[in-house]
């Protein structure tokens, strides 16, 4: 069957954030502490910000893509890690040295949705879990050129999201490296298995 471009990106934009909604009721649990990164996604010749959460066994725990790498993206993508499903509380958060850590942790646990007992580490160097887990995204973003839209670059990085917590065997019932039954996964996913 032959698809032409527009008809291939048209589904990539439909099914992508599909995917990423229907995977994460079976992710296995993500807990200990998070490492938390953001990278850098070019969309429409700008620089925007994909952040990324991760646990100590290299589990994605979530992303976001934003406009701004400040305080309140921080501070927004702080509490959708925490209210992600499949993620127990942290015990501990490692950042890096940007300064819009510091305050939106603060905000977030004074709003009682971060315990008390849970640390802000912001070293460095600690963060090559997440730091690694980067490859990935990039390796498949960096080829595209950039993204055309915020809408489209949010929706397509669902996708990779998805595909790539799948890859890395975070699925229950699905091994890392089992390529069948990672197809089986998704099409069951759909219905159309």
């Amino acid at each position: 069957m032959q698809v032409d471009h527009s008809t291939l990106n048209r589904w990539v934009l439909k099914y992508s954030p599909e995917l990423d909604k229907r995977t994460r009721r079976y992710l296995r649990p993500a807990r200990g502490s998070y490492w938390i990164d953001e990278t850098y996604i070019k969309v429409k010749g700008k620089w925007k910000y994909l952040y990324r959460a991760v646990d100590p066994t290299g589990q994605s725990i979530d992303f976001m893509l934003s406009a701004k790498r400040d305080a309140r993206a921080a501070k927004r993508f702080f509490r959708k890690v925490i209210q992600a499903p499949h993620a127990a509380p942290p015990y501990a958060m490692t950042v890096d040295k940007n300064p819009a850590y510091p305050a939106a942790f603060e905000q977030v646990r004074s709003e009682g949705i971060i315990s008390k007992c849970c640390k802000l580490r912001q070293i460095r160097y600690l963060n090559n879990i997440v730091e690694q887990d980067h490859r990935f995204i990039k390796r498949v973003v960096n080829p595209g050129m950039g993204f055309g839209s915020f809408w489209t670059a949010k929706n397509t990085l669902a996708g990779f999201e998805a595909m790539n917590m799948i890859r890395k065997g975070q699925v229950r019932g699905v091994p890392k490296g089992d390529i069948l039954g990672q197809a089986r996964f998704v099409s069951s996913v759909f219905g159309l298995a």
